[in-house]
């Protein structure tokens, strides 16, 4: 399997019950280690088996250590989050990297006093498995929140507009028409019951479609599409409402209404939270919103790797097949891995319980995958289309910004490219956090392609300054050549939830479901945002003590039912 610098690798293997559930009475040795060290593999031949020696637990049993294997790149820190909880668990794991950095999509640059993002730049708590995994790497102190984040602008006829916060905002606001405030204020009346003739039915219907229905086009226009081409690189009219947008979705559901769905269901989560916090005062308030780290989004998957070795994570390594042989014993080194590495010129072949892979579905379709010497097909995996993107870093010096803006950044709606706006967004990266540049400077990060520009966002950094440069001075008023710039481009930045990724979904199932102790996880199953696809990573890590633990009462006791 093949990674390219955007598309990489990650599949992971992992062995590890909780140790609870051990004795020291077996007959033959767990799958599992009780502790965290790792026993040393040995190597045969230039195919020889990698199997990890015995080692000793704490209580004294004879333990076989194995592995969860990960084959990672843009999705990595999905991966490292699986494999920090399963290391948690006293679960040996080994993650291959195809890169030589950690990191995948998180990917920090640190120069000349300027600290920049080429992904996320940001991140929410929202998923209770991220917020328990930040608990656990003890980043609390690292975490930084944005100056004024609640400050988002959005583009209207040329010039930036504030994106009101509350109803009365939005009423003073010019954002949008007086007939289209008038459809969000009525919204919760004539949409108080559910009527089945007016929603799609099939879950197909575009997220465009979705929120026309409930809002008006306006809406859809100037609010929907700048956001969606923010968060994912896409247009409303593609993505599927159901997949895209899950939660709002399943407030029509239950609701009809999305306003009165989203204030009920808000309540409820306040009393919820209320109630945790009355039966357990030591549990801490936290601040809501978005945040990244000190040094950038970087630190998280550095903290992510603390608890790996040298011989846990293998930079520069490719996996090139996965072998599952059960030989009638579950889960007892079924999988077997071959993999390239750049530190030798033979290939190498690992032995493993299970495997958590995180690579994105492109890349599955091209992996070589056999079971039990048969050679198992992925031409069921659909096509996916992808968003690509490049991301532009520029600097301006402060007196060269004649009207800043002070806030989290400003997104463009597709309708404003009439008004010669080419750009995405912009972040104003040094205004949510001043240490990203030294005092004199404004730092900004922009967005250029998406499926609203598949060849632009392929453009050269030359051409690509231009467009930023006019984007930021007609917005902002910047002045004159940015001091520096810096340009990354992800070929394969978003997968596309389009209105027939149940296909895809049904891949992974069949993926899960046909390959025992093979798990799937990332962006391209619960959601794009790095909380979403770091909660599935832990969610597999779950899935795979789990499958071990059944795994070894099964070798424990093969009598019975």
């Amino acid at each position: 399997m093949t990674g390219s610098t955007i598309c990489s690798w990650k599949t992971r293997t992992v062995d590890g019950p909780n140790p609870e559930l051990w004795s020291a009475r077996r007959r033959r040795p767990p799958l599992s280690s009780l502790s965290i060290s790792i026993g040393k593999p040995e190597q045969r031949g230039a195919h020889g088996q990698q199997r990890h020696a015995k080692m000793s637990s704490a209580a004294g049993a004879d333990i076989s250590s194995k592995t969860l294997h990960a084959l990672s790149s843009s999705q990595l820190t999905y991966g490292l989050a699986a494999a920090h909880k399963l290391k948690s668990n006293g679960v040996d794991v080994t993650v291959y990297e195809a890169e030589g950095r950690i990191g995948g999509k998180l990917r920090s640059v640190s120069q000349g006093g300027l600290i920049w993002d080429e992904g996320a730049n940001t991140m929410t708590e929202s998923e209770e498995e991220v917020r328990n995994l930040l608990d656990e790497l003890g980043i609390q102190e690292k975490q930084q929140y944005p100056l004024s984040q609640h400050k988002r602008y959005i583009v209207r006829n040329g010039m930036p507009v504030l994106i009101p916060t509350n109803p009365i905002a939005l009423i003073k606001s010019n954002i949008l028409s007086t007939q289209s405030k008038f459809k969000i204020i009525l919204e919760p009346l004539l949409w108080k019951k559910r009527n089945n003739s007016l929603t799609s039915g099939d879950g197909q219907e575009s997220v465009g479609g979705f929120f026309e229905r409930h809002f008006g086009r306006e809406v859809v226009d100037y609010l929907i599409d700048p956001v969606v081409a923010g968060t994912s690189g896409g247009d409303p009219e593609s993505l599927s409402m159901r997949h895209a947008f899950p939660e709002l979705w399943n407030l029509e559901e239950r609701f009809g209404s999305i306003l009165a769905g989203a204030i009920k269901s808000r309540l409820s989560a306040k009393r919820e939270k209320k109630g945790e916090l009355k039966s357990s005062p030591e549990k801490k308030k936290r601040q809501r919103g978005s945040f990244s780290f000190q040094g950038g989004m970087q630190t998280l998957a550095n903290m992510l790797c603390q608890k790996l070795s040298q011989d846990d994570l293998k930079l520069k390594s490719k996996v090139l097949s996965l072998s599952y042989s059960h030989d009638g014993v579950p889960a007892a080194g079924d999988w077997s891995v071959s993999y390239s590495s750049d530190h030798t010129k033979h290939l190498q072949d690992s032995t493993f319980d299970a495997v958590i892979m995180t690579a994105p579905l492109c890349n599955v379709k091209e992996l070589k995958i056999t079971k039990r010497g048969n050679l198992f097909p992925l031409n069921f995996i659909p096509e996916i289309t992808y968003a690509p993107l490049s991301v532009m870093i520029t600097t301006f010096r402060k007196e060269n910004v004649k009207r800043p803006l002070e806030g989290f950044g400003i997104l463009v709606p597709s309708a404003e490219q009439k008004n010669g706006l080419r750009t995405l967004g912009t972040l104003f990266s040094s205004m949510m956090f001043p240490d990203r540049a030294p005092t004199e400077l404004y730092l900004y990060t922009t967005f250029i392609g998406g499926s609203r520009n598949r060849e632009l966002a392929k453009a050269s950094k030359d051409e690509l300054k231009q467009i930023v440069t006019s984007d930021l001075s007609q917005l902002l008023g910047a002045e004159g050549e940015p001091t520096f710039v810096n340009h990354f481009y992800w070929s394969k930045a978003f997968p596309s939830y389009g209105r027939n990724y149940d296909l895809v979904l049904q891949a992974i199932k069949k993926l899960e479901e046909d390959l025992p102790g093979f798990f799937y996880a990332g962006n391209h199953k619960d959601g794009l945002s790095v909380g979403k696809a770091m909660a599935s990573g832990c969610r597999a890590a779950d899935l795979v003590i789990s499958y071990l633990n059944c795994s070894s009462d099964a070798i424990e006791n093969p009598g019975e039912d």
